[in-house]
């Protein structure tokens, strides 16, 4: 996979440390490695990591949008991830190497962990291992809900399953645009803007500051 230079992103300037970490990662990791984290905001279109590289960082995403990419046979991206809050790349832990890329599909802010940190604090600490495991299924049960919902025939089962499974309140926010959207549902931006217009009137959905919204009956 050719390398894009100018989107290229290096951890290694990150020395930004971070003493107040997301709940989510105080909850997780041990206080050991609390004070190795640093965080960062990674601008649209940057890499975090490439493919053939040697992992470094575990990266947690706060906020914004990171994705995992492959080039098809085509030449054309292939979206295998969307996160939109927590890690990405878990698998590189036990990878000599990145199998694919990561990049910020907005503007994001990331938190990053040294890797071989991770991996020792998971070897020797068999609490942080059940919490890291316990993780890892929450993370498995929401990509059998992605499954789930690509496997619906039509694009307004899957806008309405996409609210109702990962949207809060019956409110699901769209921060990085409806083409990058209709890619997370598998379908083209056109039917998604389509099936949007239908939506709206009959009634059925809203669309509020950039959100899709179910109307309480």
């Amino acid at each position: 996979m050719a390398c894009v230079s100018e989107n290229a992103y290096d951890p290694n300037h990150m020395k930004k440390s971070t003493s107040t970490l997301p709940s989510a990662l105080q909850n997780l990791l041990p206080t050991s490695l609390h004070g190795l984290c640093t965080a960062t905001t990674v601008k649209k279109g940057s890499l975090l990591f490439q493919t053939g590289k040697k992992p470094q960082w575990m990266f947690f995403v706060v906020d914004g949008e990171v994705t995992l990419e492959r080039l098809s046979q085509q030449g054309d991206p292939v979206v295998l991830q969307r996160t939109r809050h927590g890690f990405v790349s878990e698998a590189s832990l036990q990878s000599a190497k990145y199998h694919c890329d990561g990049r910020a599909v907005a503007n994001s802010d990331v938190v990053q962990i040294p890797i071989q940190d991770l991996a020792e604090a998971l070897r020797n600490d068999a609490d942080f291992s059940a919490r890291w495991i316990s993780m890892l299924n929450q993370e498995v049960k929401r990509l059998r809900l992605q499954c789930e919902r690509l496997s619906l025939k039509s694009v307004k089962e899957r806008v309405r399953h996409l609210i109702h499974t990962e949207g809060k309140d019956g409110t699901y926010a769209v921060n990085t645009g409806l083409k990058s959207l209709a890619s997370q549902l598998g379908v083209t931006h056109e039917a998604l803007y389509r099936t949007l217009a239908d939506l709206e009137k009959s009634g059925e959905l809203k669309r509020q500051d950039a959100s899709l919204v179910l109307p309480h009956n």
